[in-house]
């Protein structure tokens, strides 16, 4: 039997240093293959189209076109999995790293430095592990606008009980889980008469840019949470990196992860302690992600007789969450992501 073939990869930075370090690491591991590398988004977008490999790191701020007109153009007219490689940790231009995602790319993890060398072996490992991951992604053309919205009526898979007041809205999301996230949040009206709280799986370092970066685009607002603090209605709360959020009665606090647990922050947590507090007064929404996060806890939600809505496959980055919350019999409704917002304000009857 012939040996699987390794995973052919484009690296696309205006700095050599980035692109040598880059390389270097990808190169370690004889599942991936470096196949070309990129100065700037025009030469990509070239490279991209002769070569078409199965992934590609990109950077986002170069020279004659930057990475998002790049991830545009390729979205566009070769779709390709792009993991967004960006030094755009903090300050204003983090939010150019989400607006990638927003175009089509997938994830976006911090970019190693020179400074980074002594912990390069666990930087190169969370890079080569995403690597491996997002190239499975079925990635499909997109162009913003390109597609009306559909009308069609949504998918009811099981009833809840309706005219209830409810008291929070849970949310569990992960790859892709940015962009869908400003469609959501985005659609919420400012007096929303409940408190959101959210659980992102995101590279270390991006929540406080994914957090201005929504609160700037939404007419809600968007907070970091902090642990012990009092959520309030009209407010979105996003768990930080590395720790569990867990809500207890009108409090949020931080939980550390278990050993065996894969996914960080856990949606599943988020929902079970929800269900726990606040039963089938609050509401649960599993967006786009891969993996299982999320189908068990959505389940006590939905037993408990909350409503229950998950992301519907076509308007996916990657069905794997919500599939395997509809699957377990978890969802109430499934929507595609531009109607979930209006879902929202009805069962919170705004």
């Amino acid at each position: 039997m012939s040996a699987e073939a390794p995973i052919r990869v484009i690296i696309v930075d205006d700095s050599l240093v980035a692109r040598e370090m880059l390389t270097q690491i990808l190169s370690s591991d004889p599942a991936i293959e470096v196949v070309g590398t990129a100065r700037d988004g025009r030469e990509a977008v070239e490279m991209v189209a002769r070569m078409r490999p199965d992934l590609v790191t990109m950077d986002i701020h170069m020279p004659h076109m930057d990475g998002i007109e790049a991830v545009e153009r390729i979205m566009a007219f070769t779709p390709t999995p792009i993991l967004v490689v960006s030094s755009s940790v903090h300050g204003e231009g983090i939010g150019r790293a989400f607006d990638a995602l927003a175009a089509g790319a997938l994830e976006v993890i911090k970019k190693p430095e020179p400074r980074d060398w002594a912990d390069l072996q666990r930087i190169g490992t969370e890079i080569i592990h995403k690597v491996k991951i997002l190239a499975k992604v079925k990635v499909i053309t997109h162009i913003r606008g390109r597609r009306p919205r559909r009308q069609g009526p949504a998918v009811a898979v099981a009833p809840f009980r309706e005219g209830i007041r409810r008291s929070i809205i849970a949310i569990g999301s992960s790859t892709g889980g940015p962009s869908a996230l400003m469609s959501v949040l985005g659609g919420l009206p400012r007096d929303l008469p409940v408190p959101i709280v959210i659980a992102q799986h995101i590279a270390d370092g991006f929540v406080p840019g994914l957090v201005s970066w929504l609160d700037a685009a939404c007419r809600i607002s968007v907070r970091a949470a902090e642990d012990g603090q009092t959520v309030e209605p009209g407010v979105a709360y996003f768990a930080p990196t590395g720790l569990n959020l867990e809500v207890r009665g009108m409090e949020v606090g931080f939980g550390v992860p278990r050993k065996d647990q894969l996914y960080v922050p856990s949606a599943d947590t988020l929902f079970e302690t929800t269900a726990r507090s606040h039963g089938g007064r609050a509401v649960g929404v599993l967006l786009t992600g891969m993996g299982a996060d999320g189908a068990v806890g959505l389940k006590m939600l939905h037993d408990a007789g909350a409503p229950t809505i998950a992301q519907d496959e076509e308007t996916s980055t990657v069905f794997g969450m919500p599939k395997a919350a509809i699957d377990a019999g978890a969802v109430s409704k499934i929507l595609p992501v531009q109607d979930i917002a209006e879902e929202i304000v009805r069962v919170t009857h705004c």
